[in-house]
């Protein structure tokens, strides 16, 4: 709390109650006096630190007041703040005078009024000696000292920057510089405590919050701004009291930190700057987040609905993990039913493939799935009109022969070589494959064949069953009622092409291999 004191002299009674009112209530002494000669007076007797006065008093103006102030040797050195409706006419009639080191112009607002005072008190005395005797002043006050990191993104982009904080296991402030505007993010052991934005249009956050918490937009423009204010002193008091519901108001602070950070993603930040010193506002540290960056992409992307994106994009749209860059592995925050999908992405899918293998819907799921892209650990792509397959043999030379086709022909298949059951099963909890390539030379295949029969059938629908054998003789009615089609081993990959392709099933698949016991 301030412990200044403001002597404000104005003939006005609603000004002197407004200054009163709102420096009061941020801990200055204020004095006051309704006529010129009251105010000199008071200026004599209790020397204040600063004096608002008004240009136009009754039969007298302010120039003359300062006039007067000069001439006492207890007053001359009292810093002035001029206020004014007639602006540049007024301000022309200061200029000469040492004293005034500001001019405050009617109509004013309560939050132009705490700017002009808290600056004029802070460099105030500078100011008086400067104009007085004509001594340098510095162009800011208390500069910030320099940033332990600091840089542009022409280079490293946002993400990577985060990532390297948060495998460090940081504690400070990261201030992002996109221009126009800055977003501060606020860390603590590398995760992320909270996200505050300046020259950001509130309505970005406000007019995006969910409905169980709308009713809090009104809180946005103070929880924005990062600044210890009296709105901000006084939720936490609703806070200690328990009046304020903390949960709530995390929510509140969770969808501002998705936004904002979405928000510097999509506008090409300028640079950075990293202080450890920095502290957090008393609000964050009492609701800090701790999430990461991943979980609040998927946040924002939930939030915006990501576009409301077109049917088409559903079915064509696939999505990848991408390659292990060195990028964190920091989850925190991130739902488990969101983590699933993140972990079904080792092979290109589509948000309406994986809708049909999980509680979820398509819609949320392509957000998340873009998020996780916004997040770059995902990459999206075109999904391509390839084939599925997954070939169960046991024999290494029919295996690696496999293993060859399907690398020669990556634009048109994506094959996997198993051995086993399990191997399947895991692979089934990710993607369902167009056909299963059986090679029924192998003992092992031929039982992975009859126990995929009985224990999954509903991760198999649909799924076309192909056989590769050599010492033909009639296949059993479990094997001939699910074999879509059948041949010899093929004597060319054109031939192993063929058989995936194909489209038709046989009228009866006739034979399998002699040397399996299918009864």
């Amino acid at each position: 709390m301030s412990e200044k004191t403001i002597l404000v002299i104005d003939d006005s009674a609603t000004i002197r109650r407004l200054v009163d009112n709102e420096l009061g209530a941020d801990g200055y002494r204020v004095i006051m006096a309704a006529t010129a000669e009251e105010g000199l007076a008071t200026a004599a007797e209790e020397l204040p630190d600063l004096i608002l006065l008004d240009h136009q008093l009754p039969g007298i103006t302010g120039y003359e007041v300062c006039c007067q102030l000069i001439e006492s040797p207890q007053t001359c050195r009292i810093p002035v703040v001029c206020s004014s409706t007639l602006r540049k006419k007024a301000y022309a009639e200061y200029t000469e005078l040492d004293n005034v080191v500001d001019m405050l112009p009617k109509p004013y607002t309560p939050d132009l009024l705490r700017t002009i005072v808290a600056n004029a008190l802070e460099t105030a005395s500078l100011i008086v000696d400067s104009q007085s005797g004509g001594t340098a002043v510095p162009e800011v006050i208390d500069e910030l000292a320099e940033g332990d990191l600091s840089g542009n993104f022409r280079c490293f982009g946002l993400r990577e920057v985060l990532d390297f904080l948060n495998n460090g296991r940081k504690s400070g402030q990261l201030e992002i510089d996109l221009g126009r505007s800055r977003v501060a993010v606020h860390l603590s052991a590398g995760r992320i405590q909270a996200v505050t934005g300046s020259g950001i249009d509130t309505a970005l956050v406000a007019d995006a919050l969910p409905q169980a918490i709308a009713d809090l937009a009104p809180m946005v423009k103070f929880t924005m701004r990062g600044k210890n204010c009296n709105e901000i002193d006084g939720l936490v008091e609703l806070l200690d009291n328990k009046v304020l519901d903390a949960r709530l108001l995390k929510q509140l602070l969770r969808h501002q930190a998705a936004l904002l950070l979405d928000y510097c993603l999509k506008n090409s930040p300028r640079s950075f700057r990293f202080d450890s010193r920095a502290q957090s506002p008393v609000l964050f540290a009492k609701l800090p987040l701790d999430i990461s960056l991943l979980a609040l992409m998927v946040d924002a992307a939930l939030a915006s609905g990501d576009s409301s994106p077109q049917p088409e994009q559903l079915e064509q749209m696939a999505f990848v993990k991408s390659p292990q860059r060195g990028q964190n592995l920091d989850r925190a925050g991130l739902a488990a039913s969101h983590m699933q999908l993140l972990n079904a992405l080792s092979a290109p899918v589509t948000a309406a493939e994986l809708a049909t293998r999980s509680s979820l819907d398509a819609m949320e799921i392509y957000c998340v799935l873009q998020g996780l892209a916004n997040a770059e650990v995902v990459t999206r792509q075109e999904k391509q009109n390839t084939l599925t397959v997954f070939a169960v043999t046991g024999d290494a030379e029919h295996a690696r022969r496999l293993t060859d086709f399907f690398s020669n022909e990556a634009d048109s298949v994506s094959g996997r070589v198993v051995r086993d059951l399990l191997a399947i099963k895991l692979m089934l909890r990710r993607v369902r494959p167009d056909a299963l390539l059986l090679d029924f030379d192998c003992q092992q295949a031929s039982e992975v064949a009859r126990q995929l029969c009985e224990s999954c059938p509903e991760e198999l629908e649909g799924v076309r069953w192909l056989g590769v054998a050599s010492g033909l003789q009639e296949a059993p009615d479990w094997a001939a009622r699910r074999l879509t089609n059948f041949r010899e081993w093929p004597e060319s990959d054109g031939d192993l092409h063929g058989l995936l392709s194909s489209q038709e099933s046989n009228e009866q698949p006739a034979a399998v291999v002699a040397a399996v016991d299918f009864s």
